[in-house]
């Protein structure tokens, strides 16, 4: 493991460990990161929610939104604030539940092979520059780990659950996120 992990966890990333992650299947080949967009309650940002839907504490009668959340148990390897804050919920050695019912290139259960990225977002805005470094200094570090992790190995919640999700959105800047990866 890079310099920059220590048993999974990214140095310098606040951690918070969420309890909704398990061991990966023993036969697991990381080779794809899915980047996801969520702001709780929706179009609102910095309010502790996402932290809290992490790891189990959200109050589900706190805003109608979340009702619908009552009883989900979801995670991410990461998350970044839209003032580019990174925070780690899972680390690199458990398999965090991000992905739900997915599909990529013919291989279902994307959560079997993949390491989710969690952006402070929503479809109606543009993600803010700060995050846009962070993700790709995120980015490099774990190709420094993962290799397989090249642009072809990254995609959005949208491309493996079409249909049933949107996210990272309209406003997330592929091609920026995609040419600043470049080779290892």
């Amino acid at each position: 493991m890079s310099v920059r992990f220590a048993d999974g966890w990214l140095r310098g990333a606040r951690h918070v460990p969420s309890p909704n992650c398990d061991a990966w299947p023993a036969d697991a080949a990381i080779d794809l990161v899915v980047i996801h967009a969520i702001s709780l309650p929706p179009g609102e940002f910095a309010t502790g929610c996402v932290e809290a839907l992490f790891t189990n504490t959200l109050d589900c009668t706190a805003h109608p939104y979340f009702a619908a959340l009552d009883g989900l148990h979801v995670s991410a390897h990461f998350f970044i604030a839209r003032d580019g804050a990174l925070t780690q919920f899972v680390p690199l050695d458990r398999r965090a539940w991000h992905a739900g019912q997915s599909c990529w290139a013919g291989r279902t259960a994307c959560n079997d092979f993949s390491l989710g990225i969690e952006l402070e977002g929503c479809d109606e805005q543009p993600f803010t520059e700060a995050q846009y470094a962070a993700l790709a200094a995120l980015l490099a570090d774990l190709r420094s780990v993962i290799p397989a992790l090249g642009a072809d190995r990254l995609v959005g919640h949208s491309d493996i659950a079409p249909g049933r999700k949107t996210d990272p959105g309209p406003h997330f800047d592929w091609a920026r996120v995609r040419d600043g990866l470049g080779e290892v």
